[in-house]
């Protein structure tokens, strides 16, 4: 059973940065990751997505501010922020998915989430 745990949230001033770690469990082969980000009463969004060709993919307004990476040696992805904004702020969840998610295949997988928060 695969397992993702977050972490690395936190409260940052604006024009700061953080970086996010999900740390995966019980992984048998490889499979696509992504990073979704969620306020209340919003729809869950994709911010950035890297499928096992290495592939990536990022929301348009994280697009030169966000970096998504793994280490396979660790089973870890990480989502660089910088320059992060008040309209960042959202709890960021990890995902995991068999099927391409840069392509818009839905994640099999959620870890539990991480806050961040920005202040202007």
């Amino acid at each position: 059973q695969v397992q993702l745990a977050e972490s690395g949230g936190g409260s940052v001033q604006a024009g700061g940065s953080l970086r996010l770690s999900c740390v995966a469990s019980g992984m048998t082969m490889k499979y696509c990751m992504a990073w979704f980000r969620q306020v209340p009463g919003k729809e869950r969004e994709k911010v950035a997505a890297v499928d096992t060709d290495g592939h990536t993919l990022y929301t348009d307004s994280v697009k030169g501010r966000f970096t998504i990476s793994q280490d396979s040696a660790t089973n870890t992805l990480y989502l660089h922020m910088t320059d992060l904004q008040p309209e960042d702020s959202a709890m960021y969840y990890c995902a995991a998915s068999l099927f391409p998610l840069t392509l818009g295949y839905a994640p099999s997988t959620w870890g539990q989430g991480t806050q961040v928060t920005v202040s202007s």
